[in-house]
């Protein structure tokens, strides 16, 4: 069955296909996969029943997630059904659900289960989970990891068992396991998803995260999922620049980076080497034009993540339970977040110290090309090896996902292919926070481009739905009078970080006048009987400056659209026509320029 959302809707709407059919097909075939442990609770057709009885009388066209089944891993709460977070002795039971939860619910999900996950949500690899449940195992090989820490929610989407699910991200848990699974895998910004009622890892840098098929079904549980939630101390609205307007198929030449050479790790698998440096080339292929950049700012953020003192952050999540059950915990997992009971102030403040300087470096790094590109993880390894080996062989899986939150970027991660053992292997599109939207719409022109059928499934990727979309930071603006360079009022532009991109000429169809007052200024309108050709020069005004710039302009002038000699039309400053009655006509001096040294 094809569970990608938009054929699911449209399955409901021609009426050959029920929610209720569709669950009871779910738990029959979720029998079949027993053996991947990929639940920790899974619904019964009795728990199921209050959400199938709300759907029916609800309104197909009034919930954009009509009777579209979810996972949810199981460290984020759903009311009446217990949250373990993978450790027997903290199980409760929630009242009430996760507000990100809640939020789907009400968009008409369907909440099928809770997911298994590397205890307490530490781990990249989804096989620190102790009975009665068990390693999670790969969707492709189940002698291979799933990854984590998001295990369970990977391969239940992998394996058509839901549409989508929820995980969550602070190293690289809603990534990793997307990578070797088949699947989109959005970590979003820092606070755009709400982690009220979801048991925090480190509190300051915990997201939810977002699994599917494809980047369409991602960008609609997205606009579903984050809802400014004012209780969530982390809370960040959407920017109009990240909603959902701003997703689609970008339809221009684009800059990507990737690490030197050197600073590129695979652990000693060749295959995973060779799909990057083709997948490269196929970025290249579409468009991207590409430069290695400098990757040891995110690699030395990264090792303070487990290294530094924000390990402190998961030693206070779960004080009470290490400190006085620490037998109820794994090993490792003891091991691991107990290590952050003898960190002081001193070290935090240092650390956080140290991390802004990178957070600064990063930043500046990353606006300088539309998208970083990396491996999503370095290579995989059976759940054998990392039982062998459990520290190193996770930390190996965290090298390129360790240091996102630290440094507060936005992430997709995105098919790229399959490894020479048969397994899929992915590829992450990485730039700052707050531009996931133009994350995903890079990753979905990738994704079309590739045409890989998602997860492990016989459905074939669906053609996106979405048009075309371009990116910029700036807004081109034309200018012709005082506000050309060297002129009198040019620092409005250069004070806001304006750039000249380039002097050239408007069509033959504008003239110009003197417009008099306490300081004499241009005032261009279009005539396409009488008009001349005015030389002008554009601008480009950092989008957050730009309201202010306009604002700041005094009447009879404005902003309207104006006409390069080349067809283009762009912002750019135009006059009200009463202004001009019985003024000084200068346009057939050729510019603004010329009328002073007249």
């Amino acid at each position: 069955m094809n569970l990608n959302i938009s054929n699911l809707i449209e399955s409901y709407k021609n009426k050959t296909l029920t929610p209720t059919q569709l669950v009871e097909d779910i738990l029959k075939r979720s029998e079949e996969f027993s053996d991947h442990n990929i639940w920790i609770h899974q619904l019964s057709m009795q728990e199921l029943k209050p959400y199938l009885d709300n759907l029916e009388t609800k309104n197909i066209d009034d919930l954009p997630l009509y009777g579209v089944p979810f996972a949810i891993k199981d460290n984020i709460n759903l009311a009446g059904i217990p949250t373990t977070a993978a450790c027997p002795a903290f199980e409760h039971t929630p009242e009430q659900s996760a507000f990100v939860v809640q939020q789907l619910i009400n968009a008409g999900a369907i909440p099928m289960g809770k997911t298994n996950l590397d205890q307490f949500a530490t781990g990249l690899v989804g096989t620190r989970s102790p009975e009665p449940w068990g390693a999670c195992k790969n969707s492709f090989n189940k002698e291979y990891i799933s990854g984590g820490s998001s295990a369970g929610s990977s391969v239940s989407v992998a394996l058509g068992l839901v549409s989508f699910s929820l995980g969550t991200d602070t190293a690289g848990s809603g990534r990793v396991p997307a990578s070797f699974n088949n699947l989109v895998g959005l970590k979003p910004s820092i606070g755009l998803l709400s982690m009220t009622g979801v048991l925090p890892a480190c509190r300051s840098l915990d997201c939810v995260s977002i699994f599917a098929l494809t980047t369409d079904d991602a960008n609609k549980v997205l606009e579903q999922a984050a809802v400014y939630d004012i209780n969530d101390q982390y809370a960040r609205p959407v920017p109009f620049d990240n909603n959902i307007r701003q997703y689609g198929l970008p339809n221009q030449s684009f800059t990507f980076a990737v690490p030197k050479a050197d600073q590129l790790d695979f652990f000693g698998n060749d295959s995973a080497q060779a799909l990057f440096e083709e997948s490269v080339l196929k970025m290249q292929s579409i468009g991207g034009i590409k430069q290695e950049v400098d990757f040891s700012i995110f690699l030395d953020a990264a090792i303070l993540l487990y290294e530094g003192p924000w390990i402190a952050e998961r030693y206070a999540a779960i004080e009470e339970m290490i400190t006085k059950q620490p037998e109820a915990l794994l090993p490792v997992i003891n091991t691991i977040i107990g290590s952050g009971k003898d960190k002081t102030a001193s070290d935090a403040f240092k650390a956080e110290y140290q991390m802004q300087t990178y957070r600064a470096k990063a930043k500046q790094l990353l606006s300088e090309f539309d998208f970083l590109m990396t491996p999503t993880a370095g290579t995989i390894y059976t759940i054998d090896q990392v039982n062998a080996e459990p520290i190193k062989m996770n930390s190996n899986m965290g090298y390129y996902t360790n240091y996102m939150n630290l440094l507060d970027c936005a992430c997709v991660a995105v098919p790229a292919g399959f490894l020479d053992n048969g397994l899929p292997w992915g590829i992450s599109l990485v730039s700052t926070a707050m531009k996931d939207r133009k994350l995903l719409s890079y990753a979905n022109k990738w994704q079309q481009f590739n045409n890989i059928n998602p997860g492990n499934l016989p459905a074939p990727l669906v053609p996106t739905a979405v048009g075309d979309i371009s990116f910029s930071e700036s807004i081109p603006v034309i200018v012709c009078g005082a506000h050309l360079e060297g002129l009198a009022l040019n620092w409005q532009l250069t004070e806001r970080g304006a750039t000249l991109q380039e002097k050239t000429k408007s069509a033959k169809a504008y003239r110009m006048f003197v417009i008099e007052g306490q300081q004499e200024r241009p005032g261009m309108i279009r005539d396409d009987k009488a008009g001349n050709v005015i030389d002008i020069e554009i601008w480009q005004v950092p989008k957050a400056e730009f309201g202010s710039f306009v604002a700041g302009i005094p009447q009879p002038l404005g902003i309207g659209k104006v006409e390069t000699g080349d067809g283009r039309w762009l912002p750019g400053f135009i006059c009200e026509g009463f202004a001009v009655e019985g003024a000084r006509e200068i346009g057939q001096l050729g510019g603004w320029r010329q009328y002073l040294s007249s």
